[in-house]
């Protein structure tokens, strides 16, 4: 079992794999931007591997980036599988090899999350853990139910849950945590137990409202690994923050390891993080975001105030309201209510924009 430890390790370990492997390459996609790494798997498959991709049916903002992976993956004669979306979200990432080692990471395969971010990455050969990995897999592509024979292997929304819940209850002297978002009430309530009976949580990220605990926000580069550290013996690494819609409504993987080198690097890269981020006030932080995002949609508002009018189909709709009525419309008036409801709509999308670009 090896950990991989990001920006520091970026994409080598992946490639290595990619140009070692003999047989197969099972690999599930949410994000995708590294040339480099796309090559390796064409290579591959030109070399007579046999080369499956699972790729996530949506993701915010990168849809059609999505599918025009797919087809340049199908004219280079790699298997594609597209998700069912039956979840809200196929936001799992992990690599098979030859049916044998298993990468499971909670970082997408994008510059962003290997060169600028804090994440991780664990490569095993557990043959139940592979095991596991390749069913989920298999059940996934062909759009079948699983079921999970492991608490060591979580998998939302079927056994995560449980799992993380009792992963945290178990505690007994301190949990480290990395989160960009816990915010799931029952999680919460969990970890307010373990604090008030005396157990040390630290939490790299963001907690939502707690009365008996408090997240430090990483500034050293951008966050976006999960990862539980119990009591420097155990670690939950994996792509769900601990957050309602990630543990019961999205396909999310992560794994529970035991391994002491592994824990124990964890905790080393844990604790220098600490070092190096802030105690913050997330409801003044909060505010200061809210007015960022009220002043940009001022800024697109006056933009783009100018050029909205109502477009023909609405011209359409008020000459049927009047045959249908009998009642004579004033167009100027009219025009200028559907102005003033776009214009609405505007600023409380620039809002909205913002607030989520801020949250990431």
């Amino acid at each position: 079992m090896k950990l991989i430890v990001q920006p520091a390790d970026g994409l080598a370990p992946l490639i290595k794999a990619i140009k070692r492997a003999k047989k197969s390459i099972e690999i599930v996609i949410f994000r995708f931007d590294q040339t480099e790494l796309e090559h390796a798997l064409e290579d591959a498959a030109q070399r007579g591997v046999f080369v499956h991709a699972q790729i996530a049916f949506t993701n915010r903002g990168g849809e059609k980036n999505l599918r025009k992976l797919e087809m340049r993956f199908l004219e280079k004669g790699i298997t594609v599988a597209r998700t069912a979306d039956d979840l809200a979200r196929y936001h799992g990432k992990m690599m098979l090899v030859d049916g044998k080692e298993l990468f499971l990471l909670t970082y997408n395969f994008t510059h962003l999350d290997t060169e600028r971010s804090r994440s991780f990455g664990i490569v095993t050969r557990n043959r139940h853990l592979v095991k596991e990995a390749a069913r989920l897999f298999q059940c996934d592509t062909k759009r079948q139910a699983f079921k999970s024979r492991s608490d060591k292997f979580v998998v939302s929304p079927v056994n995560a849950r449980a799992v993380l819940e009792a992963f945290i209850q178990g505690a007994k002297r301190e949990l480290l945590i990395y989160d960009v978002d816990i915010a799931d009430k029952g999680i919460i309530r969990v970890l307010e137990e373990r604090a008030q009976a005396g157990i040390k949580v630290n939490i790299i990220g963001h907690i939502a409202r707690s009365k008996h605990l408090t997240a430090r926000a990483f500034r050293r580069m951008r966050l976006h690994t999960r990862v539980i550290i119990r009591d420097c013996k155990q670690a939950f690494l994996g792509s769900q923050s601990l957050r309602k819609a990630e543990l019961d409504a999205r396909r999310e993987i992560g794994l529970i390891v035991n391994n002491a080198k592994i824990v124990g690097s964890l905790v080393t890269v844990f604790e220098d993080d600490w070092k190096a981020s802030t105690t913050v006030d997330h409801r003044a932080e909060k505010k200061q975001v809210s007015a960022r995002a009220q002043r940009a949609s001022r800024k697109v508002t006056r933009a783009v105030g100018g050029k909205l009018a109502p477009a023909p189909v609405v011209q359409r709709v008020l000459r049927t309201i009047e045959k249908e009525t009998g009642i004579d419309v004033d167009r100027e008036e009219a025009a200028g209510v559907v102005k003033g409801a776009l214009k609405k709509a505007v600023k409380k999308a620039a809002v909205k924009i913002v607030e989520e670009a801020t949250a990431k």
